[in-house]
């Protein structure tokens, strides 16, 4: 989809505030309200904005340790990624999965309320995923920038 400048102001102002009324987002972007409809759902329709969702801060639910796992996995079966992935998805503490070219095959981020927990989750449901050969673990001890804007 091609976007024009008014498409990426909107779209800037939109990401320094989502929870804007569309009349002052208008405003803001510098469009009549129906222009930014119409430009809104077009890039909708595209694919370029996606349907609005609740972000909740699991922190703030209690959950205080996060650990990013870096996988290689046994590509000898074809059906490695596959079932890893699935078998990963039936985790509940695993919020989010990613794969990669390269050295490492697939990330998952893994929340438990405190260590104890974490390695509960480690032994119990991480180590019984199918697949593994390699297996290296980051602990985040800060988020420094979470890149929700963009340069528009």
């Amino acid at each position: 989809m091609q976007t024009d400048e008014t498409d990426r102001r909107i779209l800037r102002h939109y990401l320094a505030d989502p929870s804007l009324a569309r009349a002052d987002l208008a405003q803001q972007a510098g469009v009549t309200v129906a222009t930014l409809w119409r430009r809104l759902e077009r890039m909708e329709a595209a694919g370029l904005i996606g349907k609005p969702r609740a972000v909740i801060d699991w922190r703030k639910l209690g959950y205080e340790v996060e650990v990013s796992l870096r996988f290689t996995l046994d590509k000898t079966d074809p059906r490695a990624f596959d079932e890893f992935i699935a078998a990963a998805r039936e985790v509940p503490e695993v919020v989010a999965i990613e794969t990669f070219l390269g050295r490492v095959d697939v990330r998952l981020n893994v929340i438990a309320r405190e260590m104890a927990q974490y390695q509960q989750i480690y032994r119990q449901q991480i180590l019984a995923l199918p697949h593994i050969a390699e297996l290296d673990a980051l602990m985040l001890i800060a988020t420094i920038k979470d890149g929700e804007g963009l340069p528009l």
